[in-house]
């Protein structure tokens, strides 16, 4: 692989600690975004979470005292029981590499570094002891520090927990020390990093200046871009100018994936933005579009072509990964693996037999990595692989759960009027009752999920088969931008019934296209159409779930998994005919998903959700407004 180095030094201890024996291990992710912490016992995943779930803050940076201080109590351990842990990186290579960076460009970046460096001389250079001084706030003493590497860290968080006692390992985001992707080998309980591309040169970081000039917050706002994609036009003029603009200008391409950034038009490495606006004006022909303006046809057809590029470097680097291990599975990790649409790419390739990917790819899942990474790589444990379950995610539900006594606890303050339901299948049955209706229901049940998708316990559920469903639950329920689409939830075992897919999707990380025999006919001139005609259009007997270009981002429900989700999609199924239905992040745009009974009801309340179902209670929103009881909900939750 061109421009690429190995370095198989990537685990490093505090010397200083004593030799002991552990079999606890607290991972921790934080200080840049999505911080989290996960706790590992005898190589079993206990817990995890992130730590803007509990501040609400989204992407919170901050250390993860609420995380870390749930996981610990989840795993019924006092702090005093946790002698190791594991950060999701290596600090001082990071600061290496900020270092070098200046000094090689030189006397640009002077703004940057004067903003970034003195954060760095106060409190990043001593993070040892600000791990030392916030851990034994929470009664962890003197423990080991382990810090492994960034792409380490992501690498472990994506073999480690897979079912595959062997598998090439792929992982790529924007940047952790040096590293901005990884080709691993990952055998049994060891990992080998076998080669590595290096900053600037970042398939993540393109794709991000791209979900930056086309008018996105960055590091939030790539899942719209990716959304929006669907919307350029395959065949127009404009999006082949883009796409060649960018492979003669912007990044070039090598044989086995690795890339070579032409930083002239690029800012990230000095400056605090991603891209020299002017000279992308000038190679483009269309200016950075604003937040929250209007979108044009062009970005759509921007970001279909960035789109088209990033799959073909994906499809690269798994190509030179299968050449490297001659493995017939792979694992992925990093910001880029949640890139389901490349990922459905690389599934239908035929590249390899099975593919596994972190369903917390993004930095958050470095704790759980880092903590792997800890036990496995560095303390030399031996892996378990399970013949009964999937993987060792648990299907990513690592969270808090509340039981019927706590959601009252709460809720008792709003005086809402409600149900309680002593039956649960009576429960379920009246959820899909409502939902065959037309109704969208709040769903709240058991562990929250660990990663960004929201898997059925802190979901917004609605009928796939209503053509209307999009549109009120985009505009109406998560207040976010009318194109995005929905992913279903579909039973494991009625996968093939409606997508062109073989094989379970748990974590609804692969774009698949909807079975042709569902599919309605796209009238002459489709491509031409306003986005919001081309979006309304009728294109299949599952139309809300059914994007533009008839995919669908899946996720399969596994009865086993997630009994109670799997129950009520089981007698919507009875009653409709249809083992499927819309499931959204239950959260409103801008927020994180919610945590707490209490963070449910308030956002139940905010928005036009028909039902809430919590635990066994049953909330109607009709009843609420009618019987006017308890406090006035139009001023306490801003209903206007």
């Amino acid at each position: 692989m061109s421009d690429i180095t190995s370095d198989p030094k990537s685990m490093s201890k505090n010397a200083a600690s004593p030799a002991v024996e552990h079999n606890a291990i607290l991972g921790i992710s934080a200080f840049y975004h999505d911080s989290a912490a996960a706790i590992i016992e005898d190589g079993e995943i206990v817990a995890a979470a992130h730590e803007e779930r509990f501040t609400r803050k989204k992407h919170d940076s901050s250390f993860p005292v609420n995380a870390v201080q749930y996981v610990l109590d989840e795993a019924g351990m006092e702090g005093n029981r946790i002698s190791a842990v594991a950060f999701y990186d290596k600090p001082y290579l990071k600061f290496e590499r900020l270092l070098e960076t200046y000094h090689a460009f030189a006397p640009k970046g002077l703004k940057s570094f004067l903003s970034a460096i003195p954060v760095w001389i106060k409190e990043k250079l001593f993070l040892k002891n600000m791990l030392y001084d916030e851990l034994k706030k929470l009664g962890v003493q003197n423990p080991e520090l382990m810090f492994p590497e960034h792409h380490l860290s992501h690498a472990a968080s994506a073999f480690f927990p897979s079912p595959f006692k062997e598998s090439a390992i792929l992982t790529i985001d924007g940047v952790g020390e040096w590293a901005t992707t990884t080709i691993c080998s990952g055998q049994t309980n060891q990992i080998e990093i076998l080669k590595e591309l290096h900053f600037p040169h970042s398939v993540g970081l393109l794709y991000t200046a791209f979900t930056y000039y086309t008018g996105f917050r960055v590091n939030s706002g790539e899942y719209k871009m990716m959304g929006l994609a669907p919307y350029g036009n395959p065949d127009s003029e404009e999006k082949e100018f883009f796409k060649k603009k960018i492979l003669d200008e912007i990044v070039d391409i090598r044989a086995d994936g690795s890339i070579l950034l032409n930083m002239e038009y690029f800012k990230f490495a000095t400056d605090l933005t991603m891209t020299d606006d002017e000279k992308w004006e000038t190679l483009f022909k269309i200016p950075r579009r604003e937040q929250e303006t209007k979108l044009g046809q062009s970005y759509m057809n921007m970001a279909l072509a960035i789109q088209e590029v990033s799959e073909e470097i994906v499809l690269k680097l798994a190509e030179t990964a299968k050449k490297l291990t001659r493995s017939r599975y792979l694992t992925m990790a990093g910001g880029v693996a949640l890139n389901s649409v490349a990922n459905g790419k690389l599934l239908k390739s035929g590249l390899f037999d099975d593919i596994w990917i972190q369903p917390a790819s993004g930095d958050a899942g470095g704790a759980v990595g880092a903590a792997l990474a800890a036990w496995h790589t560095g303390l030399g444990k031996p892996r378990t692989i399970s013949s009964s379950k999937p993987d060792a995610m648990k299907g990513s539900l690592l969270g808090p759960e509340f039981s019927d006594k706590e959601i009252a606890r709460a809720v008792k303050k709003y005086k809402p009027e409600y149900t309680h339901y002593k039956n649960f299948d009576e429960l379920a049955r009246f959820a899909a009752q409502k939902l065959d209706e037309g109704n969208v229901v709040g769903w709240f049940q058991g562990r929250m999920e660990y990663g960004p998708r929201a898997l059925g316990c802190r979901s917004i559920m609605g009928d796939a088969r209503n053509p209307d469903m999009q549109k009120k639950m985009n505009l109406k329920i998560k207040y976010r931008e009318g194109f995005r689409p929905f992913a279903p939830s579909v039973l494991e075992e009625d996968i093939q019934e409606y997508f062109d897919m073989d094989r379970p999707s748990p974590y609804m990380l692969f774009v698949i296209p909807v079975q042709e025999k569902r599919r309605e006919p796209l009238p002459d001139g489709y491509d031409e159409l306003p986005i919001y005609k081309r979006l309304y259009h009728l294109r299949s007997d599952i139309p809300a779930i059914t994007h533009i270009d008839y995919s669908a981002r899946i996720q399969s429900v596994n009865k086993d998994t997630n009994p109670r989700y799997w129950q009520v999609i089981n007698e919507f199924k009875k009653q409709t005919g249809y083992g499927l239905i819309v499931n959204t992040s239950f959260n409103v745009r801008g927020e994180p998903i919610v945590c707490t009974p209490d963070d449910a009801f308030r956002c139940f309340m905010r928005t036009e959700m028909d039902y809430l179902v919590m635990g066994n209670y049953l909330f109607d929103k009709t009843e609420q407004k009618e019987t006017g009881s308890g406090i006035d909900w139009k001023e306490e939750f801003d209903l206007d």
